[in-house]
């Protein structure tokens, strides 16, 4: 039984509890609001042991917090099985906004963006507002996601927990929700990879589903979003989730910034144009920023490398890589081994390279290394390690590039580099992959990345 089959079963029952309830009194209602509900929770277990079977799969997210790093590594890979099953099963056409005069306000704005070790992910959040009057809620950032989602009450089915209170639709004077022939209903295939549904009332329902066992499931609504005291957007399309389950930490829901029709970024362009900037801080104790705008591409420091169409999901951010050096020499590979796809992502963690090019950096860096510091075992996925800490060794950490077409690049600092794995251990936070090669967002910290979509190219400059 498939996500949006399922809720449509629901919904047909609650239909027909309400019928019950007006025809045959409270009583009857009550005993047989009893049975729906375990009624329920036997379609729901079905459908969990289907999701189960079918995937047997981890979430790129948690609804747990953290106890180790070794967790991140864990959820970390998770996320990159389910980028690549997502790959490997897109058969469809990105809906994005036409970009024609899209870039014509030079406006911009800003808000913080949070490390969230403290809401259990290894991914980034902002708070937003949403309502009349705003409710405000941790939402995590994420530029392999379409569409965006938050928990909203009654949480028929299942609502993790979150900080902060669930959004209440009832409370706000300006919530709606979508029919069945609004064109953002046609939209959703494409924003989530899922065939819309329909209820009995022709309310529209979405499935946002992960390649995994996470998913959110409800219905597609539109409300008034705030992201500054003096910026807001009406009629913000978003999903109202009922049930969502997986591994999303202790966050509220999702911000999609993948280039689609429903993502945030597309939406809000007509007013500050069809591009986006972030910095990503590189501790739990600092703040970085995320912006939207066309002054995000105002920088004297920027470099630009061309976004490269990939149709394995158009939606996605694809760039090429042109090479890696180790303190200033490019690795010994054929240059060939760098034309896979390649994603920029700011949901994964640790940067994947071609297998190849991940096993000559790991014997130059090591080559340099061992010579100073002390080998320690494997840890997990990173194969490359030390025994100290981050801060005892890295001032011999030579210096790592990752250089793209056009003349930008990553010069990696010892941070992004290495990452503690324990008080008395660092590795290498690199990884190797047989599919698609992701830079990751711990080699991405303490630099400014902006998504020109409007002029198809990516930015990078170091600091923020």
């Amino acid at each position: 039984m498939g996500h949006v089959l399922w809720l449509i079963v629901i919904s047909q029952l609650v239909f027909t509890s309400s019928a019950l309830a007006e025809h045959q009194g409270m009583y009857l209602f009550s005993a047989f609001f009893h049975v729906l509900f375990s009624m329920i929770s036997f379609l729901h277990f079905k459908f969990m042991r289907y999701l189960q079977k079918r995937e047997k799969k981890n979430s790129p997210f948690t609804s747990q917090l953290p106890q180790s790093f070794s967790d991140i590594l864990s959820r970390d890979q998770a996320r990159v099985r389910a980028l690549n099953h997502r790959l490997s099963k897109s058969k469809y056409k990105v809906h994005g906004k036409s970009t024609s005069g899209a870039l014509l306000r030079p406006k911009l704005v800003s808000m913080p963006l949070n490390p969230g070790q403290s809401i259990g992910t290894g991914n980034y959040y902002v708070k937003i507002g949403l309502g009349s009057p705003p409710s405000y809620y941790l939402m995590v950032v994420d530029t392999g996601s379409s569409f965006s989602w938050l928990q909203c009450q009654p949480c028929f089915s299942y609502c993790h927990s979150q900080v902060g209170q669930i959004f209440d639709p009832s409370a706000s004077k300006t919530y709606k929700t979508l029919s069945c022939s609004a064109t953002e209903c046609s939209a959703l295939k494409s924003a989530t990879l899922n065939e819309p549904g329909c209820d009995t009332k022709n309310t529209c329902l979405y499935a946002a589903s992960y390649g995994d066992s996470s998913f959110s499931i409800g219905y597609l609504s539109q409300d008034l979003l705030t992201v500054s005291p003096h910026d807001t957007f009406p009629g913000f399309v978003y999903g109202c989730g009922q049930d969502n389950e997986g591994l999303f930490g202790r966050s509220a829901g999702i911000i999609g910034l993948a280039k689609n029709k429903l993502s945030l970024i597309s939406q809000v362009s007509k007013n500050y144009g069809y591009a986006f900037s972030y910095c990503l801080p590189s501790t739990s104790s600092s703040s970085g920023s995320l912006s939207i705008g066309k002054a995000s591409l105002f920088s004297p420091a920027l470099k630009f490398t061309p976004m490269v169409s990939d149709s394995l999901d158009p939606s996605l951010y694809f760039l090429r890589i042109a090479a890696i050096t180790v303190a200033g020499r490019p690795l010994s590979v054929s240059p060939t081994a760098y034309k896979v796809s390649t994603i920029i992502d700011s949901g994964t963690v640790i940067t994947r390279l071609p297998v190849s090019v991940y096993g000559a950096l790991s014997q130059a860096f090591g080559k340099i290394m061992s010579a100073k510091y002390q080998t320690a075992p494997a840890y997990s996925i990173l194969d490359t390690c030390y025994k100290g800490s981050l801060k005892t060794i890295a001032s011999g950490v030579p210096t790592v590039q990752i250089l793209f077409p056009g003349g930008a690049s990553l010069s990696l600092r010892p941070q992004n580099v290495l990452v503690d794995v324990d008080s008395d251990v660092t590795c290498l936070a690199f990884a190797g992959s047989n599919k698609v090669a992701i830079v990751g967002n711990h080699q991405q910290q303490g630099f400014k990345v902006v998504y020109d979509v409007a002029g198809s190219r990516i930015g990078i400059a170091p600091g923020c």
